[in-house]
């Protein structure tokens, strides 16, 4: 390492001794599992070493109706998140930033945070109370139209609309965290220049808000991509019941099924890699195509 690098880490040590938490969950939690991956291509022995047997785990698993089952639903599911959840974060900070009143936006932004910290147990608690076909809030104010009760938690038409909502739900605020400080970012000067041009609001907010933003967006919406597969694990396992799983079943449900569940330790592995390896395919495919079509990417 050269003079320059160390007097450069040694000026600012105090940031680097704030990164290696970061650093070392990453590591402990993301990286090292790594080498468990070439289970996939494995039979797994309790007793004994394990046997190399190449792709037999990936043809298992693509002659499998069930994996393309679950397949397709977290291509669904993952597909709604993307349409539906990831433009309000966006739509939030914006409504966020047009608050004048200090004390009142910081109010609003403690209420649409708060969600974000609850885990998804006590988020799923929440919705199906709310949901309940008897006394719950949503279908007492469908009795006050004339409307008829319906049974979200149980309707394969509806379940998956429950899962969005309760998504954006307890996402929205927090991840507009990222797009206030792309906002904050903004020179003053520019809103100053569109209002003396007689710019209202809504123009000053097309016109400058939103094209300063687009680098923020971008970057936003590639990392997304990259956990496109994911489909959200904790939500789904908290949601489902028998009468849904055909429709909600998701690789990572699929994956701890089969795996911590039944035991089938190589087959579960294989269907990980799989899902790891579209991940990447996604970051560094839309990536490109973003740098083409923007000229602007994650790196």
């Amino acid at each position: 390492m050269s003079r320059e690098k160390l007097a450069f880490i040694k000026r600012d040590w105090i940031l680097y001794v704030m990164f290696l938490p970061a650093l070392i969950y990453f590591s402990l939690f993301h990286i090292v599992p790594l080498i468990g991956m070439k289970l996939a291509f494995q039979d797994y022995r309790i007793i004994g070493d394990n046997v190399w047997v190449g792709l037999k785990h990936f043809r298992v698993l693509f002659d499998s109706p069930a994996f393309f089952t679950v397949l397709k639903n977290t291509i669904i599911i993952s597909t709604m998140k993307i349409i539906f959840v990831f433009p309000i974060p966006i739509i939030l900070s914006l409504l966020i930033n047009e608050i004048r009143h200090a004390s009142y936006r910081k109010y609003v932004q403690s209420v649409v945070y708060l969600p974000h910290f609850l885990s998804w147990v006590v988020i799923a608690g929440i919705w199906i109370s709310l949901l309940n076909p008897v006394d719950g809030g949503v279908n007492i104010i469908r009795n006050v139209f004339q409307l008829p009760s319906l049974d979200y938690m149980t309707s394969k038409d509806q379940i998956r609309w429950v899962l969005v909502f309760s998504e954006m739900w307890r996402s929205a605020g927090w991840d507009s965290i990222i797009y206030l400080a792309a906002i904050m970012k903004i020179s003053p000067s520019l809103y100053e220049a569109a209002k003396m041009d007689g710019a209202s609001g809504l123009q000053q907010m097309r016109y400058i808000t939103l094209p300063e933003m687009k680098s923020t967006v971008i970057t936003v919406f590639i990392l997304n991509l990259g956990f496109f597969m994911n489909a959200g694990f904790d939500q789904v396992f908290n949601f489902m019941n028998d009468s849904v799983i055909s429709v909600v079943d998701i690789l990572d449900t699929y994956v701890y099924r089969i795996g911590i569940l039944n035991g089938q330790y190589a087959y579960a592995t294989a269907a990980s890699l799989f899902k790891g390896a579209i991940g990447v395919v996604l970051i560094f495919g839309t990536h490109f195509l973003a740098k083409r079509m923007t000229g602007k990417g994650v790196w």
